[in-house]
């Protein structure tokens, strides 16, 4: 960034927007999806655990759930639903 854009001010507003973005995602991830408490830590299972669930958070997304616990929890009943939103039928 040139020195003539990065005043403080702007510098500042993107810091904040970064971290707007970066919570939310973390939030997602830890507290509704429990990757903190995961007891996977050999080898690639970590890597492949946060694929996982990166691959399902933007599913669920791009599906259009806003309320991802909430979405999460009713395809945990309803396997068809989950399905659904992988195009997939029984």
């Amino acid at each position: 960034m040139p020195a003539t854009i990065a005043i403080p001010e702007c510098l500042l507003k993107l810091k904040r927007g970064y971290w707007i973005i970066e919570n939310g995602l973390h939030y997602v991830k830890d507290v509704i999806m429990g990757e903190d408490k995961s007891t996977i830590h050999a080898d690639n299972g970590p890597k492949i655990m946060a694929a996982l669930r990166n691959t399902a958070l933007s599913l669920l997304r791009h599906a259009g759930c806003s309320t991802i616990a909430a979405r999460m929890r009713y395809n945990s009943t309803h396997p068809q639903a989950a399905l659904e939103i992988l195009s997939l039928s029984l």
